[in-house]
This record gives C-alpha cells, sequence and structure tokens, in this order.
C-alpha cells in the first residue's frame, strides 16, 4: 500500500495503518461516524445559545456575550480539528473509533459546563471537557506521524502544538481574575496559529476539499435547526402563558423567512476553491463567526418573543438589535468568505452588505415597528437580499442552484491544498 491511500475503504476492521487519504476521492461523503459525532455538538450549541438568551433576557449583555463567544469558540473548535483530521486520516478502525468516543465524551462534559461559564466565568468544567477532546486527538496525530510517512512532520507539529496550548487552557485555571480574559485571548491565538505553523513545510495534510465543504454544510444545517428549535420553544412557552398574539405570530413568521433565507444564501453559491493553505485557513476560520452568529439568532429570536409580551429586562430595541446584530454579521462575514475562496459574483459580497445594513436599521427602528414587526422586516429584507442574488447569479451562470451536500460537489479546489486539522 502507498503513503496515501485511494481506496478510501471502511470496514471497521481492529487495526488499519493510519495513512492518508486520497484528496482526490471521488464520491467522497460524511461517514455515519462524523453525523454522530455532529450529534453531540447539538446538545453543546443548544447549551451556549440558551445561557445566551437567558443573559440577554437579565440584561447581562457584555458579559453574556463574551461568554457565549468564548464557549463557543471551545466548541467550534473542537468540532473543527476534528473535521479536518477526519477528511485526511479516516481509517474507521478501532482505535479511530473509540478515540472519536472519546472526543464525544468531551463534548458533553464541555456541555455541563457551559452554565458554570455565565453564572461566575468559572471555565474548570468546559476546561476539562475540551483538553479531554484534543487529548484524544493529538493521539490520532500521533497514530498518523507513525503510520503516514509523507505527513510525519506536519502530523508531528500538530501534536507537539495542540500538546503546549492544552498545558496553557490547564494552567489558565489558576490565573488571578484580572488576567482571565488577556490570557484566553493569548491561548486562542496560540490555537489558530498551531494549523498554520504545522502545515508550514512541502508535504502538507491530504484533506479532501469536497468532503471539508460537505462537512461545513452539514454543520450550518444543524446550527440552523438549533434556531428553529429555541424559537419554537421560546414561542411554545409565551403562548403557554398569555395565548398566541400578533406579535408573537409576527416572530415566529420572521425567523421562519429568516433561517430560510440564510440556508439558500449559503448553499447558493459554488464550492470554495480552497487551493491554497491562506484561502484554506481565512475560509475554515471564518466559519467561526458563521456558526456563532446563526446560533446567537436563536437566542435573539427568543429574547424578541419574550420583550414582545414584556417578559424579559431588555428593551424593545434591544431585543430587536439581539436578532439584528448576528443576522448582518452572517451576511456580512458569508460575503468575505465568498469573495476569499472564489465563489459568487463581483456583485455577491456588496448585496449581502447592503441587506446586512437594512437588517440592522431595522432592528433599531424595533420600538417603532415593534418586536414582531422589526423581525418580519428582518425576513423579508433578507429574503429580498436572496432573490437579488440569486438574479445576478442567474445573470452570471444560467443556474445558480444550491450547493452540493452529499459528496458529488464539482467545485475547484479538488487537489494539491492544505488547511486547519
Amino acid at each position: 500500500m502507498s503513503d496515501t491511500d485511494t481506496g478510501g475503504e471502511r470496514t471497521g476492521e481492529l487495526r488499519v495503518a493510519m495513512r492518508g487519504r486520497d484528496p482526490g476521492e471521488e464520491h467522497r461523503a460524511s461517514t455515519p461516524l462524523e453525523l454522530l459525532f455532529d450529534l453531540t455538538f447539538v446538545v453543546a450549541v443548544s447549551q451556549a445559545a440558551l445561557q445566551l438568551h437567558h443573559a440577554l433576557a437579565e440584561g447581562r449583555l457584555g458579559p453574556g456575550v463574551a461568554a457565549y463567544a468564548a464557549v463557543f469558540f471551545a466548541i467550534w473548535w473542537a468540532w473543527m480539528n476534528f473535521t479536518w483530521f477526519a477528511s485526511a486520516y479516516d481509517t474507521d478502525d478501532v482505535p479511530y473509533r473509540l478515540l472519536t468516543l472519546v472526543q464525544m465524551a468531551g463534548v458533553l462534559v464541555l456541555a455541563a459546563g457551559v452554565g458554570s461559564v455565565f453564572e461566575d466565568g468559572d471555565f474548570t468544567v468546559v476546561v476539562l471537557g475540551y483538553v479531554l477532546m484534543r487529548l484524544a486527538l493529538i493521539s490520532q496525530w500521533v497514530r498518523a506521524a507513525v503510520a503516514h510517512h509523507e505527513g510525519r512532520a506536519g502530523a508531528l507539529r500538530y501534536a507537539v502544538g495542540v500538546s503546549l496550548v492544552q498545558l496553557g487552557w490547564i494552567a489558565r485555571l489558576w490565573v488571578p481574575g484580572a488576567w482571565a480574559w488577556p490570557t484566553f485571548v493569548v491561548l486562542v491565538a496560540a490555537e489558530l496559529a498551531v494549523p498554520a505553523w504545522a502545515e508550514f513545510h512541502r508535504r502538507r495534510t491530504p484533506w479532501h476539499p469536497g468532503h471539508i465543504a460537505e462537512r461545513y454544510g452539514l454543520f450550518t444545517i444543524i446550527v440552523l435547526g438549533e434556531v428553529i428549535l429555541a424559537s419554537f420553544t421560546a414561542i411554545r412557552s409565551v403562548v403557554a402563558g398569555r395565548g398566541l398574539s400578533a406579535s408573537v405570530l409576527l416572530v415566529a413568521l420572521g425567523g421562519l423567512l429568516l433561517v430560510f433565507a440564510l440556508w439558500w444564501i449559503y448553499f447558493a453559491v459554488g464550492e470554495a476553491a480552497l487551493s491554497s493553505l491562506r484561502t484554506a485557513l481565512t475560509w475554515g476560520y471564518g466559519h467561526y463567526v458563521v456558526f456563532a452568529a446563526l446560533a446567537a439568532i436563536g437566542a435573539g429570536l427568543e429574547a424578541a418573543s419574550a420583550a414582545s409580551e414584556h417578559h424579559a429586562h431588555l428593551s424593545i430595541r434591544a431585543a430587536g438589535l439581539a436578532v439584528a446584530l448576528p443576522v448582518a454579521l452572517v451576511l456580512l462575514v458569508l460575503g468575505g468568505l465568498h469573495r476569499a475562496g472564489g465563489t459568487g459574483t463581483p456583485g455577491h459580497a456588496p448585496l449581502l452588505a447592503v441587506g446586512a445594513a437594512v437588517v440592522v436599521v431595522l432592528g433599531l427602528c424595533s420600538p417603532a415597528l415593534g418586536a414582531g414587526g422589526a423581525v418580519l422586516g428582518m425576513g423579508l429584507a433578507v429574503s429580498a437580499t436572496l432573490a437579488a442574488d440569486l438574479v445576478v447569479l442567474r445573470r452570471r451562470s444560467g443556474t445558480p442552484g444550491p450547493r452540493a451536500t452529499h459528496g458529488h460537489t464539482e467545485g475547484p479546489g479538488r487537489r494539491g491544498a492544505s488547511g486547519p486539522s
């Protein structure tokens, strides 16, 4: 067998040499194990969004957003690291499955500690779960270094880099309160630097661009599903207490429009051309904002529902902005990522920027429109942005259909690139 496995078989054997997968493998799709792994992240994402909603409802905007950003980084970075590694070295043998199980357990431990971060800034349980996931991934990198000669240098760099940063996270638990956030920022920068350092050599990790695009698309759908669930839960709570009102109905309709239009905008363009390390890192890292903002929309819709019935400490304007700002962030970052990845059209990013501006204005006008009217207006504004974008895409290509998400993508960047693992 060569150092790069071109067969791509997954048989669940007792042990298989961890050689690099073929980055040009045909019909590469997400595995059942990857999908099961994603489901554990549903719990963590929902906990983060739920705690953000509580913080918004109680008027703790600054601390709530800071805690949410910190917790979501741990969730996203652990998922992203597994995803890129699996794209390159998925052997699906017994050790691989068991180490994935350890990472799944770590996700659940992390999710259990989310409340403590929001309530009193205690990261102990979150760090425990996070480090547990990272130790399992380090073991995978060591396996790859032993078996895959061509990728050994990069695999060892990943193992060493990730190990050192985990020691930093553990040490941070004893840092005085005044240094808590500065050290957090430093460690985040160190985490983000590891892939760039590890891939800075001639033989790079053989990840599969089409597989990566599909995995990101599936996680986007998972996060949008959380938005729908959060919105349904909030509306059901309000209706059970006071009955269905016009304002709550408008929030529900506007929220559904937002989810559907944002989904369509995400999948309307082609597969990103991840043909260089810089592009891959930009595209991969930029999705932190996309995923975090999408999940935050659910918390914002819950806050808007409560504020419309005067059940929250938030003002109507603050509740409107709790929806508008994450929606605007998604649109702006998607426009930038599509430009960086070579997808969309020259007018794509400006259109999304205009849509983002309109959404923010509607959020500011919430006192006049009401929470329900503002959210419905945002849904209509993003839908109009989508319609204009589809017209532009059709004029350029003739067929602007959604990007494929089942392993049959036809985009550029199929070989020769590397990204964060």
